[in-house]
């Protein structure tokens, strides 16, 4: 197997044994003779009736720095709960659930798609609602030598896809609430924390509990960085997976009361590239952290975040 950084740090967080932390290989990539797991973890109790936080990243290959937000995470949470006691009690009655890295082989082969030349987030089977959507940008099928190309009709989503949903339904469905976050890069001088939908301009159907997220992170964070906003107000998309997981849970939960809202955190990487301009000529230069002191700031900044929505997921009365 080709050597990829994140997948050796992802390995390294497998070596934790804890009774709280359970490893899952969901799928492997084969490309080239090498193979690249895609592999899960789910920390807390194993009820799945539990409110939840999912972590995710790696969606696109070129966007280290989401994998590298996940992995300082979850790397930081394994070592708390070895003097923890508090953290350990509180993981009884909940749980944090992640894929840190779903597309390693894009990754490993330095592309924003898949090995197929598939943009993962364009690969669910849910149409952009919208009379003109952005060219290109919004998803297509005309050919794979092309970004963002959505996969050939009609054929079965991606296996790194499949694996994403497949995990969300078996680990997230039946919480009584979940909080997710997506993390990627690349999108102008802000961090922006988009709520779906990315399909359509039309209200998103969970707006209430979005509006009372947004008030209480406001209210308990005042100086956050986050402009929060629906999806469609920077772009509309076809095959979000986000749209089509939420979708989904909304159908198998149609008749309780049960709540999943999906965050995508894009972060601003124009703003590195404003202040290092020569990195756009480095591998993956445009969309992460290239100078040590702003990749150090990068992984910090997040954690207040992550923490928050952590404590959100638990307390989901305040907000549901």
């Amino acid at each position: 197997m080709k050597d990829l950084h994140e997948l050796k740090l992802i390995r390294e967080l497998t070596h934790f044994k804890d009774d709280l932390i359970q490893t899952h290989e969901l799928d492997r990539v084969y490309i080239d003779g090498n193979s690249y797991p895609i592999i899960a973890f789910t920390i807390g109790t194993t009820d799945k009736t539990k409110p939840a936080l999912g972590l995710f990243g790696g969606v696109h290959g070129l966007e280290r720095v989401g994998s590298h937000v996940v992995i300082t995470y979850l790397t930081s949470l394994f070592k708390q709960l070895s003097w923890d006691e508090e953290l350990r009690e509180r993981l009884k009655d909940c749980r944090i659930v992640s894929i840190p890295l779903i597309n390693p082989a894009g990754m490993a082969a330095h592309q924003r798609s898949n090995p197929n030349g598939v943009d993962l987030m364009r690969n669910a089977p849910i149409d952009c609602e919208e009379e003109k959507p952005t060219f290109l940008v919004s998803g297509h099928r005309y050919s794979n030598r092309l970004p963002w190309y959505r996969g050939e009709e009609g054929k079965p989503m991606e296996i790194e896809s499949q694996a994403l949903v497949d995990f969300c339904k078996e680990q997230l469905f039946d919480c009584p609430a979940a909080v997710t976050v997506d993390f990627h890069s690349g999108f102008g001088m802000k961090d922006r924390l988009w709520f779906p939908y990315a399909k359509t301009s039309q209200p998103f159907p969970s707006i209430k509990q979005v509006q009372n997220i947004k008030d209480i992170l406001d209210e308990t964070l005042p100086h956050h960085i986050y402009q929060i906003e629906p999806q469609f107000d920077s772009y509309t998309i076809s095959g979000d997976l986000w749209d089509y997981i939420y979708d989904l849970h909304r159908e198998a939960n149609s008749d309780n009361e049960n709540t999943l809202i999906p965050w995508t955190l894009e972060m601003g990487s124009w703003i590195w590239v404003k202040k290092n301009p020569l990195q756009i000529f480095t591998a993956g230069g445009f969309f992460n952290p290239i100078k040590s002191h702003r990749y150090d700031r990068t992984m910090r900044r997040h954690m207040l975040l992550i923490d928050f929505l952590f404590r959100a997921s638990r307390n989901f009365k305040s907000w549901t």
